[in-house]
């Protein structure tokens, strides 16, 4: 019992994890100072899929699988298992890890223009300050 909420918790956390790699750069629109970790977000989502290293989450899932009796995922790994062929065809998969990496992207440059807009903004406001108090 407890391995399979070990089990449940963790598919869970790890489609948040997928969620912010996707959308987390636009999170940071609102609190900027997450720019930082989304940008290791990213890394890490992207290193996992280009290089195939071991995600932790994954194994983490495993092993409370096999204490739980249950077989592991499949060597593919979570994406594979809970996302390809389940929410889109695993035929376009190259398309929609471009689209994911589009989102990315488009949400890192709408950071840098937020971030030169309130820069601007600060600025003007601070002009209008001064004005307002020479008079």
């Amino acid at each position: 019992m407890v391995y399979r909420l070990i089990e449940v918790v963790t598919v869970f956390v790890h489609f948040a994890f997928v969620f912010y790699v996707v959308l987390g750069g636009f999170v940071a629109w609102k609190w900027r100072r997450t720019i930082g970790f989304h940008l290791l977000a990213v890394v890490w989502g992207a290193g996992s899929i280009a290089v195939g290293y071991d995600c932790p989450l994954t194994n983490l899932e495993n092993w409370a699988r096999r204490m739980a009796g249950i077989a592991e995922l499949p060597s593919t790994g979570f994406i594979s298992h809970y996302i390809t062929g389940v929410f889109y065809p695993a035929s376009i998969e190259g398309l929609v890890q471009a689209l994911a990496a589009t989102v990315v992207v488009g949400s890192w440059v709408g950071y840098v223009l937020l971030g030169r807009h309130s820069k601007a903004l600060g600025r003007h406001s601070k002009a209008e300050v001064k004005a307002s108090s020479a008079t």
